[in-house]
């Protein structure tokens, strides 16, 4: 059986250490990619860097000024014309040696129905048992893993011992078939950081083909906490790019959406009474401004690089 031919997108801003991290990961490959596109929109460009790598098949393509959804399809417009398969890694990912190898078996087993596959984060952290209380009955999150729920939101993707179908996949750890990225790509409204991008892909994804997350495909993520000044960002994020999305599709239930909406500003409020951080407060005061913004200028774009 012919192998299938596997090309890795790599968005990176400024953490030439994670990226070392990563591109360490990937030269330990008991099977090895047939292209790695690290598209780079640090303020001071990293191509020296990948020159430690001449072993990898690397192609460097230069981003500036940065915004993730543009550095997604960019790496994928650089693709080569064998590349039968390919997906994204966020650059503070670490894969397991043989994650390429298990997700290239993946890939030559299923059938055209498949769009897209992600590995398995064996250290996604685990819901706190308060906190999903309360982001389950505000219809934030849910029991079930990976659904999207007719509020507008997506429930979590945790670690698995078994591959599972799901409603959506996660932007940085995921592989696309050729077709899907042909036909299919990033919508560049969101900008900065592109909250919910990867949810808003995915799910047009899943209107035609199966997802899956792989059990044995695994990988490790290494995120930097959110700096706190940028809370106030992500919190404006948290209701404009919601209200953007679930405005693409009309199959979402407004009650509940609204529902979701009160109740994720409510978590960020109360938050900082559990942990005494006070980034969710931050956060609410982004959500109002976002509100704000609503009322004055409809749904608009609002940067923010927060990680």
């Amino acid at each position: 059986m012919t192998p299938v031919s596997i090309a890795y997108v790599v968005p990176t801003k400024d953490r030439p250490d994670d990226l070392r991290k990563l591109l360490e990961s990937l030269r330990r490959q008991t099977s090895q990619a047939a292209q790695i596109v690290i598209v780079d929109g640090s303020e001071a460009p990293i191509e020296p860097l990948l020159a430690d790598y001449p072993e990898l098949p690397l192609t460097y393509v230069r981003v500036f000024p940065p915004s993730l959804a543009r550095q997604r399809n960019a790496g994928m417009a650089a693709l080569a014309p064998g590349i039968d398969v390919a997906g994204y890694l966020d650059d503070d990912l670490e894969l397991d040696p043989v994650a390429t190898e298990r997700m290239q078996a993946f890939w030559a087993a299923t059938d055209a129905s498949t769009g897209g596959a992600a590995f398995t984060i064996v250290n996604q952290p685990a819901r706190g048992r308060i906190g999903a209380l309360i982001s389950d009955f505000f219809l934030i999150n849910g029991p079930a893993q990976g659904k999207v729920l007719r509020s507008g939101f997506a429930t979590s993707i945790l670690p698995r011992d078994r591959t599972e179908q799901t409603d959506w996949l996660y932007g940085g750890a995921t592989l696309w078939r050729r077709a899907v990225i042909e036909a299919f790509q990033y919508d560049e409204w969101y900008i900065g950081h592109g909250y919910l991008e990867d949810l808003d892909y995915s799910h047009r994804v899943a209107q035609k083909y199966s997802l899956f997350v792989l059990a044995d495909a695994r990988c490790w993520h290494w995120p930097k906490p959110v700096r706190i000044e940028q809370n106030f960002a992500l919190g404006r994020q948290q209701i404009l790019n919601r209200i953007y999305f679930t405005r693409k599709f009309r199959h979402f239930s407004k009650i509940a959406f609204f529902w979701a909406m009160f109740g994720q500003s409510l978590r960020n409020l109360i938050e900082p009474l559990q942990t005494r951080d006070r980034a969710g407060w931050i956060r609410f005061r982004g959500n109002l401004k976002g509100y704000a913004d609503l009322l004055r200028h409809g749904v608009r774009q609002t940067e923010g690089i927060w990680k």
